[in-house]
């Protein structure tokens, strides 16, 4: 049984405008929710919040709306704490502990979204038909996840820790992401769930700065649960580090105006349509 892997709000953050273009792209495609009126606010579920950047930009979309943001990195809560309170349009944003692997809605939503959270759940499209259940008629399911993970990145990861050398402590720490489904396999899901399904993927070829920038970004995400084992152990922490960087320095060479990172994302939204 894995640990839950511990997070770093300051190093996540490091990359906000990387990390925020996907969510802001996905908002961009979402629909009117069915309450917008005075009477009867949105509401919005942001399941695995993380920091609660994101989370407040569902604010300036529905300013009434009232908005939960659930995460279960006491971390990331703690960060995500600052955003919480009304919002200046008379909404207001809250946070609570949970984990996306168990949570079921104990209330009615009209969207319940999740930006970069799902890659850490199994059978994470198992929990659809209960997550859809909660939404009210016309109310929208949508989330992005991470599509990458056989990319250098990831895989040369994965490899490191399966080495003779890092077998035994690290196992399949470096490979917990196999349970990402392909934008057709979201659709076909979410569509035979009854709704009407919208299901796509963009590479965003990020251009990075800085010193060994892709290690810089791991750091913040797919290198959690590694860091998270050596935790205890300084030094053996730094040679795994000092190795993984010297692959990433080979599979992602620098150029002329920073260091060019291709990441493949997927996108799945489905509307409740009885």
């Amino acid at each position: 049984m894995h640990s839950a892997p511990t997070w770093d709000p300051q190093q996540y953050l490091r990359h906000t405008s990387h990390r925020t273009r996907p969510f802001l792209d996905l908002l961009a495609r979402l629909p009117e929710l069915p309450t917008a009126g005075p009477d009867e606010p949105p509401r919005i579920a942001d399941l695995g919040c993380g920091p609660g950047n994101v989370t407040a930009l569902l604010a300036d979309r529905w300013p009434t709306a009232h908005i939960t943001g659930f995460d279960s990195s006491p971390e990331m809560l703690a960060k995500a704490a600052d955003h919480a309170g009304p919002t200046p349009g008379g909404g207001r944003l809250d946070f609570k502990p949970a984990d996306a692997t168990h949570w079921t809605p104990d209330e009615t939503f009209d969207l319940i979204v999740s930006n970069a959270a799902l890659q850490w759940v199994p059978n994470h499209p198992e929990s659809f038909p209960a997550w859809i259940d909660a939404l009210r008629p016309g109310g929208t399911l949508a989330f992005q996840v991470p599509g990458n993970f056989t990319s250098p990145s990831h895989a040369l990861l994965g490899e490191l820790c399966d080495t003779p050398q890092w077998r035994d402590r690290l196992g399949d720490h470096g490979r917990r992401f196999v349970h990402i489904l392909d934008p057709a396999d979201y659709l076909i899901r979410l569509t035979d769930l009854g709704c009407e399904a919208d299901a796509w993927e963009t590479t965003y070829s990020q251009l990075l700065q800085g010193e060994d920038p892709v290690l810089d970004w791991v750091k913040g995400t797919a290198l959690r649960p590694v860091l998270t084992e050596l935790a205890d152990d300084p030094a053996a922490a730094a040679d795994f580090l000092a190795e993984y960087r010297d692959l990433l320095r080979k599979a992602y060479p620098p150029g002329p105006h920073g260091t060019v990172f291709p990441f493949r994302r997927i996108f799945a939204l489905a509307v409740k349509t009885g």
